[in-house]
């Protein structure tokens, strides 16, 4: 509804608007075409000396504009006027017509303090000088492009062809072309300038302030009126005093003076000395009243649609989460708008909790296989001794033992994997050195190697030292090597690295093994998670090592990653902040 609202306001502004000239010329509209009739009478007077024939002007503009134009003299005498004679003039002037002090065409819409360009008087040349001044600068902006400079040419009111830059300004006139024969007065630019200098020299003679910075008027100075730009801009880069600048200007007006019309009064109006005024007739009404309507229906039309199509998605969206969880619902992105936006986030969310529910029905099925293997082992050899079908001999309490201490290792993986998930592993942090580090571990499974006839390198760089938790960490390369070991067949190598790289210590497990296949290496650090399914845990582990390393590799601020090819290995590297052992010497560990 405020949208109908304030379409309606807006078509009934619209309306009153367009229904008389009265209202436009009140809001303004006119303001461009009073500005232009200024600009062209100005225009006028600065090329003739006196008002003389300018009737034909006058009423031709008031044709053009739809204006009734009057000029009058200072003391009132009307000089022309596009109305009936005695018609009322306007209650006020709307400005005052001289060239000499009003620019009206250097900045078209303005009206600048300076004398108008086009009064140019005694500077305007002859047809051939301004042959002749048009050749020089065609040539010198043919020697300008051959130097890659641009330009193009202009011709000022005075006659005079200049060059000028693309954009309109000064151009940039290469040193070779820069010969000075362009900016050389013509005889009768010389001749106006020499009156000019008498001119201004007289005002320096009645105060000598004046003329202690006076610069001498002429083409070097580009203070000609009407050859390029006014005088007193001119005068002002050339860094003159303001009294040296109001001497010049004196003076031009001086010159100039004879060669223009007197000062005059412009007065504008409507045609037929109307007043403005707005007369709201039955036809208008009935105008405004229909637009009105239309635009309310149309508005309250297209209101309806954008809402049913803004409710629709929304609604979906809220029937899709008051499903029931398992369903899983999703919904269809049907836009690329906000909404598409927000059913494609639900949708993902849908799909992530899908893929969890997933992962969490299968680790507890994973998680009853394993428990449920060595309890049924030690049920079952329980129960044929308690029958008495076997004797408790220590092969059997061996064999239970076995059993007993797999569940417990299944036990304490899960319980180290929740308490990272709950951010409550705790990790006793202390400097341990990296080839300590290795070396325990390699020891620790060499007999384990040496029994599957793999060989088992290790390697790191002295003085590599680690801020890390050193049982943790042996862990860490314990779960590596071990499942380096499972993987690789009799004559194999699996080494085990630690370098410095920069602030990062690095640790690398490498076999020779059969590798990881490239869709399985996302998932090698998921739970329970084997490449082959009909792995048992003899052969496969429990599938909980690697994601032991991953959780508590990042508790130590580190990352762990995988990398391999089929049939030529597997690469699982480490990267751990690392600790010079320069800083452990200090403190004297």
């Amino acid at each position: 509804m405020t949208i109908a609202v304030l379409s309606v306001g807006a078509t009934a502004w619209l309306a009153v608007e367009t229904t008389t000239r009265a209202i436009q010329e009140e809001r303004g509209q006119v303001l461009s075409d009073d500005t232009d009739i200024l600009r062209q009478l100005s225009g006028f007077a600065a090329t003739h000396a006196d008002w003389s024939g300018v009737q034909p002007s006058v009423r031709a503009l008031s044709r053009t504009m739809g204006r009734r134009i009057a000029l009058t003299t200072e003391t009132g005498h009307t000089i022309a006027d596009s109305a009936a004679v005695g018609t009322a003039l306007p209650a006020r002037a709307s400005a005052t017509v001289d060239p000499l002090t009003t620019d009206t065409y250097t900045e078209p819409g303005a009206q600048l303090a300076g004398i108008d360009p086009r009064a140019v008087g005694p500077y305007l040349l002859t047809a051939a000088e301004r042959t002749r001044v048009k050749t020089i600068a065609e040539k010198r902006l043919v020697c300008m492009r051959r130097y890659r400079s641009d330009g193009s040419l202009q011709q000022l009111p005075s006659g005079r062809t200049v060059v000028v830059a693309p954009d309109g300004g000064p151009a940039s006139v290469p040193l070779e072309c820069a010969d000075g024969v362009l900016n050389t007065p013509t005889r009768t630019e010389q001749k106006a300038l020499d009156e000019l200098n008498v001119l201004a020299k007289r005002c320096f003679d009645l105060d000598p302030k004046k003329g202690r910075d006076a610069t001498p008027v002429g083409i070097g100075g580009e203070l000609i009126a009407g050859v390029d730009t006014p005088a007193g801009d001119r005068a002002r880069g050339l860094g003159v005093s303001q009294q040296t600048q109001t001497c010049v200007d004196s003076a031009r007006r001086a010159q100039l003076d004879p060669y223009v019309a007197p000062r005059a009064r412009l007065y504008l109006g409507n045609l037929g000395g109307q007043p403005a005024g707005f007369d709201l007739s039955p036809t208008n009404k009935a105008k405004i009243i229909g637009v009105t309507a239309l635009v309310l229906a149309v508005t309250i039309a297209m209101t309806t649609v954008v809402a049913i199509r803004l409710v629709r998605p929304l609604r979906a969206l809220t029937a899709a989460a008051q499903q029931p969880p398992h369903r899983h619902a999703r919904v269809a992105v049907t836009t690329k708008d906000e909404t598409g936006y927000l059913a494609a986030a639900f949708n993902d969310l849908t799909a992530r909790r899908e893929h969890l529910e997933a992962q969490r029905k299968a680790m507890v099925s994973d998680i009853a296989h394993e428990l449920r293997t060595p309890l049924t082992n030690i049920r079952g050899w329980l129960e044929v001794t308690r029958d008495g079908l076997v004797e408790p001999d220590p092969d059997l309490i061996a064999a239970l033992h076995d059993e007993a201490l797999l569940l417990q290792h299944i036990i304490d993986d899960l319980r180290d994997l929740a308490a990272a998930d709950a951010g409550t592993l705790k990790l006793h942090r202390e400097p341990v050195c990296a080839d300590d580090l290795v070396a325990q571990a390699v020891s620790a499974h060499s007999t384990r190697a040496e029994t599957l006839g793999i060989r088992l390198h290790a390697h790191a760089d002295s003085g590599l030292w680690l801020d890390a938790d050193p049982v943790r960490m042996r862990q860490v390369l314990g779960n590596l090597i071990s499942n380096a070991l499972r993987h690789t067949p009799t004559g194999g190598t699996v080494t085990v690295t630690a370098r410095d790289s920069g602030d990062l210590a690095v640790l690398t497990v490498e076999d020779t093994g059969s590798g990881i296949a490239p869709e399985d290496l996302p998932h090698v650090f998921e739970r329970f998670w084997r490449a082959e399914k009909s792995r048992s845990r003899h052969t496969g582990g429990s599938g909980l090592g690697l994601s032991i390393v991953r959780q508590f590799v990042e508790a130590h601020g580190g990352t762990v990653t995988a990398d391999s090819e089929p049939g030529k290995g597997a690469v699982l590297t480490i990267r751990l902040p690392c600790a010079r052992c320069e800083v452990f010497a200090v403190s004297g560990e």
